[in-house]
Order: C-alpha cells, then sequence, then structure tokens
C-alpha cells in the first residue's frame, strides 16, 4: 500500500492553535508531484529538523493527512494534532519556514460508501482527523452523517471544517459543553436505529471508542469500518511494532495492512 509513497523535505507553512484544548494545525507545503492520498492515509513526520542538525527526538510521528490543496507550484498538506506530549511539544514550537522531513502517503486509506448508502463518521479526539478526507470524498454520493465526540468542545478538532461540508453533523461531549452530554457511542446507537437502507460505519478514535462502536454495529448488521491510531516506529512494516491480531493466529501491520481495517480482520477484543 506504500508504492506511491516518496520522501520529501516539507517547509511549515503555518503551524497555528485552534481553540484551547491543545488542538494545533500545521500546514506543510510539498511538492506540486505530491501523491494523491486517499482518504484515511497517513505520513511519518520526522520532528527533528534536518538544519541544524539534531536527531532527538529520533522516531517520526505517524500523522493522518488531514486535507491536500494543489496549487501551480506546491501541494498543501492539512494536518490536525493535538499538542500532548514532548514531541508534539516541540512541533508546536516550530515557526514557519523549519523545514522537515516526510515520508508519505502511507498505508491503506478508506474504501468510499457505494451510491445510496448511508455513511455513519464516529470520530473521537485526535481520531476525528482521519475522517475530514472521507466525508468530503463520500458526500457526492451517500448520506453523511458525521457524529463527532471528546471531552470538551475545545476539544473538537476541525469542527468549522465539517460544518462548511453540509453533510449531517452531530456533536458529544463528555461535560456537556457542546451538544449530547455523554459519550458519542450514543449518538451512533440513535442514528443505527434510525438508519434505513444499505448502512456503514467508519471510526477512528481511542480504543474503548472503537471497540463499542464495533459492537454497536456488529448488533445492528452492518458493516464496520475502523481506522487505528497505533504508534508506529518506520511506517513500511519493518520494525513489526505496530502488530494487531487478526482471527485466529494472523496478525496484521497497522503501518503496512491497515491503518484502515473492516471489523472482521481484527480482534477487535484485542485491540492494544
Amino acid at each position: 500500500m506504500n508504492v506511491n509513497a516518496v520522501r520529501s523535505l516539507m517547509a511549515i507553512e503555518r503551524n497555528e492553535a485552534e481553540g484551547r484544548g491543545g488542538n494545533r494545525r500545521l500546514v506543510l507545503r510539498a511538492p506540486a508531484d505530491w501523491p494523491e492520498p486517499a482518504p484515511g492515509q497517513f505520513l511519518m513526520l520526522h520532528l527533528a529538523p534536518p538544519e541544524p542538525p539534531r536527531h532527538d527526538p529520533l522516531l517520526p510521528r505517524p500523522m493522518a493527512v488531514y486535507r491536500t490543496e494543489r496549487r501551480p507550484d506546491a501541494t498543501l498538506l492539512e494536518v490536525l494534532y493535538k499538542v500532548v506530549g514532548r514531541g508534539t511539544s516541540l512541533l508546536a514550537g516550530y515557526d514557519p519556514g523549519v523545514a522537515l522531513p516526510v515520508v508519505g502517503p502511507l498505508g491503506r486509506g478508506f474504501e468510499t460508501p457505494g451510491a445510496g448508502e448511508t455513511a455513519l463518521l464516529v470520530g473521537g479526539g485526535t481520531g476525528i482527523a482521519s475522517l475530514y478526507g472521507l466525508a468530503a470524498a463520500a458526500r457526492a454520493q451517500a448520506d453523511v452523517h458525521v457524529l463527532l465526540g471528546a471531552r470538551h468542545a475545545d476539544d473538537l478538532m476541525g469542527l468549522a471544517d465539517f460544518e462548511a461540508l453540509g453533510v449531517r453533523l452531530s456533536l458529544a461531549t463528555e461535560d456537556g459543553s457542546a451538544g449530547h452530554r455523554g459519550l458519542v457511542t450514543a449518538l451512533l446507537e440513535r442514528a443505527l436505529a434510525e438508519a434505513d437502507g444499505p448502512t456503514r460505519v467508519y471510526a477512528c478514535g481511542p480504543t474503548p471508542m472503537m471497540q463499542a462502536v464495533a459492537g454497536l454495529a456488529e448488533g445492528a448488521g452492518v458493516p464496520c469500518t475502523l481506522s487505528l491510531e497505533n504508534r508506529m516506529a518506520c511506517g513500511f512494516g519493518v520494525c513489526l511494532g505496530c502488530a494487531v491480531h487478526g482471527p485466529g493466529e494472523k496478525l496484521h501491520l497497522v503501518c503496512r495492512d491497515g491503518p484502515v481495517f473492516d471489523t472482521t480482520e481484527l480482534r477487535v477484543d484485542a485491540l492494544p
């Protein structure tokens, strides 16, 4: 799934805070002929710029490609991320013009729903960033209903972008600061009960959320696709550090075989 991946040195175009929840929007300037990513694909972003030379942190971070903008002289790649640790704290401190090594697009992306289907997209936390491309691609042929959940309204990534798509949008926050007070899975349970006709569920977010989503989809008898957010060190299936269990004794490497999987390909109860 990585045959189109390329290595590039990309300058930061913008690196801005969004809201008060630690969310940020990073815009990278890629070559004009950078391969078009499928919804759900990701890139490996090295957080130590080569100039001046630095090797800490050593390992890159996987980041979902949020969306792209094609220009005659460049491709702008948008990444949404949350400042949660040392690496993302360093990234948040880089100003426009800093160049970072990037490899991508990587992995297996989403298959868009068929014409006339209902697509229920469930995003939680930073997993929201993986679903925007799917929502944008699917809205022309499917009835797209996006369900976003977070602890607080400030944690809802890309909210204005999803609103601008014109798709159905439902929100849940654990503290009730936006939308339904509680978990996003409560919104999914309601949406599944109201669905009429062929329906598919797509989800990305914390493991307990995705396990609950998979259980609800199975109970409703509808197919379910998950995008996993495992830690990765290489992005090419070399280090074997992102293995997850499939049926029987089968193992999948999330970076190479995913990150997008149908739930029938996984032992959902054993997800890390």
